[in-house]
């Protein structure tokens, strides 16, 4: 169940790239700069990307921590040796959120 939920949902991602890049391709032959529906599906994609990137990076984020504490659970004496990696497993996470959000903040200022 869980592979065809994300069959259809990358299958939807794929769907939403592909007509906005169809839709850009149609932009260029204007001399003054970008049409209202290119500006529109740009906005949708940057939005799109920042919401599908902070979700997935919750999703590990929670998990990480989830499996950290269950380690430290069935044995105390291993937290600081799970708390270091931990740490650096999240910052890791969260950078590619970031950069999500720098790449979704150059469409946008594009438009």
């Amino acid at each position: 169940m869980k592979k065809r939920i994300s069959v259809v949902l990358l299958t939807i991602f794929l769907m939403l790239a592909i007509t906005s890049i169809a839709m850009a391709a149609g932009a260029e032959k204007e001399v003054k700069g970008l049409s209202n529906e290119v500006k529109m599906f740009i906005a949708l994609a940057s939005g799109l990307g920042i919401a599908i990137a902070a979700f997935g990076g919750a999703l590990g984020q929670g998990r990480s921590i989830a499996a950290a504490l269950e380690g430290i659970a069935r044995n105390p004496g291993a937290s600081g040796k799970l708390l270091t990696p931990m740490i650096i497993g999240l910052a890791m996470i969260e950078s590619l959120v970031i950069y999500s959000l720098v790449v979704s903040l150059m469409l946008v200022m594009k438009l």
